[in-house]
C-alpha cells in the first residue's frame, strides 16, 4: 500500500496528481495538517527566467505565461494551433483580470505533483525550456503545501470528483457501485486512482471487471460503443465524452479516503504579488459566474470549491 505522502502520482496525467492524500485505508488526517512539517532550503540560485520576474515586471511586459498539461481536454488541448480548454480559459480570465496577455507552455505530467511544481514553477526542467509564471490544475491539500515550500496555490476553482459513468440501458435501476464490478466491466484510464481503487477494493474482487485504457477519452469510448457497461473516473472527463446514453453518478466509494479535491493554480513562492492578484481573479470570476460559464461552453457542469 502506497504511503499518503508518496501517493502523488502520475495517475492519468495531470489529473492524477490529483491523488494526494488519496488511499485505501490507513488513518485520517492529523488535526494539524503540518504536524510534520520539517522546513524547507529555500532555493539560493534561480533561473534567469525567475530573476526580476516580479509582478510589476510581468504587468510591464504585457503577458504571463501559464503551464497546462498537454492533449488533456476537457481541462487543455491544442486545435489548429490554438490553446483550447477549461483552463486555458480560466487562465485568461485571469491574466485580463491582471490586464496582460495569458501564453501557454503545454507540458508533460512528471512522475508525481512535485516533480511538475518542481519542473514548472521553482526551479524549471532538467534540460531546455523554462519555468512558467503560474500552473493550472493543481490539486490543493494543506498537508502538501507545507511540504512544497517553493510554491504557493492560490485561486482554486474547482471541486472535482471519482464518478461512474454507465450505460442507461445496462442498469435501468440506477447506476452501478464499485461491487457491480465484480461480474460486470469497467473502463479506466491505466494507472489512474479508478484502476488502483478498483484492483485493490474487496480483497481485488472487482479487478475482474476492469478493462484498462491508455486515456480517459478511450476509456470513455469503449463505453459509448458499448465495449463495457461501465467507466470510472474524474467527473469532468466523464462529462465530457459521454455519448448518448450515458448516465453519470457519483455513489459513495468505501475505503476511499478522498474521492474528491479542489483543484486551482500555483505560482512560485517569491511572486506574493501574483500570488494576491490570481486568487482575487478567481474569486471574482467565480462570484459573477464566468468559471461557471467556461464550463457550461465546454458542455460540462461546474463544481465550485466546496470549504
Amino acid at each position: 500500500m502506497m504511503r499518503q505522502a508518496d501517493a502523488i502520482g502520475r495517475f492519468g496525467r495531470g489529473v492524477a496528481a490529483a491523488l494526494l492524500a488519496v488511499t485505501l485505508s490507513g488513518p485520517a488526517f492529523a488535526n494539524d495538517p503540518c504536524a510534520d512539517y520539517v522546513p524547507q532550503a529555500k532555493p539560493q540560485n534561480a533561473s534567469r527566467d525567475i530573476v526580476g520576474q516580479d509582478y510589476d515586471q510581468i504587468v510591464e511586459r504585457g503577458y504571463m505565461t501559464v503551464a497546462v498539461y498537454d492533449d488533456y481536454p476537457p481541462y487543455s488541448w491544442l486545435e489548429d494551433g490554438k490553446a483550447r480548454g477549461v483552463d486555458v480559459d480560466v487562465a485568461r480570465e485571469i491574466a485580463k483580470y491582471i490586464g496582460v496577455e495569458a501564453r501557454f507552455n503545454f507540458v508533460a505530467a512528471g512522475e508525481n505533483l512535485d516533480a511538475d511544481l518542481r519542473y514548472n514553477i521553482w526551479k524549471g526542467p532538467l534540460l531546455g525550456g523554462a519555468v512558467s509564471n503560474m500552473m493550472m490544475r493543481v490539486p490543493y491539500d494543506s498537508t502538501f503545501k507545507c511540504r512544497v515550500e517553493q510554491v504557493v496555490f492560490p485561486g482554486v476553482y474547482q471541486e472535482e470528483a471519482i464518478a461512474i459513468a454507465y450505460r442507461e440501458a445496462e442498469y435501468p435501476d440506477g447506476g452501478p457501485v464499485p461491487a457491480y464490478f465484480r461480474f460486470d466491466t469497467v473502463a479506466v484510464e491505466n494507472d489512474s486512482i479508478a484502476d488502483f481503487y478498483l484492483t485493490s477494493f474487496a480483497g481485488g474482487q472487482t479487478g475482474k471487471g476492469v478493462r484498462r485504457y491508455p486515456t480517459m477519452q478511450a476509456a470513455m469510448e469503449a463505453l459509448n460503443a458499448g465495449e463495457t457497461m461501465a467507466a470510472m473516473g474524474p467527473r469532468t472527463q466523464l462529462e465530457f465524452f459521454a455519448g448518448d446514453g450515458v448516465a453519470i453518478h457519483e455513489p459513495p466509494l468505501a475505503g476511499l479516503a478522498k474521492s474528491k479535491w479542489p483543484l486551482g493554480t500555483a505560482v512560485h513562492f517569491a511572486y506574493r504579488g501574483l500570488f494576491y492578484s490570481v486568487d482575487d481573479a478567481v474569486v471574482e470570476a467565480l462570484g459573477n459566474g464566468r468559471i461557471a460559464e467556461i464550463f457550461e461552453s465546454y458542455g460540462l457542469s461546474h463544481h465550485p470549491p466546496q470549504w
